[in-house]
């Protein structure tokens, strides 16, 4: 059980045999050994790495186009002597933070950190430079940062330098954590999180176009957390003009760089007045279209400060301009023909779906285009599925399957 400041009141097994009161870093606690026969060395670094996880999650929002990272410092008594988690306009790294408030304490310390320090020199000199420098005994981390300037080495030069690397604690957790970072330093491409709100015979409006709302304020505002944790929002020209949406992040939670608003618009339909357009030079609006496109349209919209970026590429190509840009993560809200090209290009990460407890009737605009299925063995199916209740509405999120 985590408490309102982060400290440990309980640790539980399966069987609720393991016990502890870690406040204020203190260990006055009685420990048991489960069944299993799993250390409480073993129980404390599952904690501390939960810890490291935790802090590092507080970055959402402020750390792009850099990882979320967290990390504690644990002395050979076992008390926390120093914490710190990554925001990018603060310049240091969350091991240097830890480092700082650890100070000549560090000495044979434990370092939990929740993605492998970094072993090169970019805004700030290296973490592993600064760890061996304190005398850090022990590292613990889960994975190893994929970005080519990493990629090991830093695990590397610890052990060099003697220090005890484990890797491989709670992987599962930082992955899913680092999901958007990790994602674009593996495949060059922005990870792409489908967001689709219907009814539950799967409409997202009326045969009129009326979808205010389909879902509670309750579920607005999880979008609203979805968006702040994503770099762009994407909507296709039929939602812009059916909706004049804003699409900004109105969570109320900080974040480093605005949210860049994207409109797939191949005939430039978007309207001078919308207001998208209005506020354009506040923030900043890109809208794609095709190499026809008519020159004096795109001269209106250029002249309201959107930025008008001509790609006859298909979807990738939008991808892969993102990613010039450095957008890591793109969260798509469009309609049925937005969602339905982006599944058949088999360029959705992840899907969430949010029902509403109404019918809406089979004249209703259904949440996804035909995509040719035929076959339910042929149906894109979900994994780690997950389903969260938001007054009367529910969210179902998952990662899809994609098979040859």
């Amino acid at each position: 059980m985590i408490g309102a400041r982060g400290e440990l009141s309980a640790i539980f097994n399966p069987s609720g045999l393991v016990e502890a009161d870690l406040k204020s870093g203190t260990r006055d606690c009685e420990l048991k050994i489960d069944e299993a026969g799993q250390s409480v060395a073993a129980r404390l670094d599952l904690h501390y790495m939960g810890r490291a996880l935790e802090l590092a999650a507080r970055g959402r929002g402020q750390a792009s186009p850099n990882p979320l990272v967290g990390c504690v410092i644990v002395d050979e008594s076992g008390r926390v002597i120093g914490e710190g988690f990554h925001v990018y306009a603060q310049v240091k790294h969350a091991e240097t933070i830890a480092l700082e408030q650890a100070g000549a304490r560090a000495h044979g310390a434990t370092c939990y950190v929740s993605l492998e320090p970094c072993a090169h020199y970019g805004r700030t000199p290296p973490c592993t430079d600064a760890l061996i420098r304190a005398g850090i005994r022990r590292l613990v981390a889960p994975i190893e940062d994929p970005n080519p300037l990493v990629a090991g080495r830093g695990f590397a030069q610890l052990r060099a330098a003697g220090v005890e690397v484990s890797v491989g604690l709670m992987a599962r957790e930082a992955e899913r954590l680092n999901e958007h970072y990790l994602h674009f330093m593996r495949t060059g491409r922005p990870f792409v999180h489908l967001k689709l709100a219907c009814s539950l015979d799967g409409r997202i409006a009326t045969a009129k176009g009326d979808a205010h709302w389909i879902t509670g304020e309750r579920a607005r505002m999880r979008v609203h957390e979805l968006r702040h944790e994503c770099d762009a929002i994407l909507i296709g020209a039929g939602t812009a003009i059916a909706d004049d949406p804003l699409l900004t992040d109105r969570s109320g939670l900080p974040r480093h760089r605005p949210l860049v608003r994207v409109v797939l618009d191949g005939r430039l339909r978007l309207r001078k007045d919308s207001r998208l357009a209005q506020t354009a030079r506040e923030l900043p609006t890109l809208v794609f279209t095709s190499e026809e496109a008519d020159q004096e349209r795109a001269a209106e919209l250029e002249a309201c400060g959107i930025e008008v970026v001509r790609s006859g590429g298909g979807l990738s190509a939008v991808l892969g301009e993102l990613a010039r840009r450095k957008v890591q993560s793109v969260l798509v809200e469009g309609g049925s023909n937005i969602a339905s090209r982006f599944i058949k290009d088999r360029l959705v990460d992840r899907i969430t779906f949010f029902i509403a407890p109404l019918i809406i009737g089979a004249d209703g605009i259904v949440a996804i285009g035909e995509l040719g299925i035929e076959k339910l063995t042929e149906a894109i199916r979900l994994r780690e599925v997950e389903v969260e209740r938001h007054g009367d509405d529910v969210e179902i999120t998952g990662y899809p399957i994609w098979t040859d």
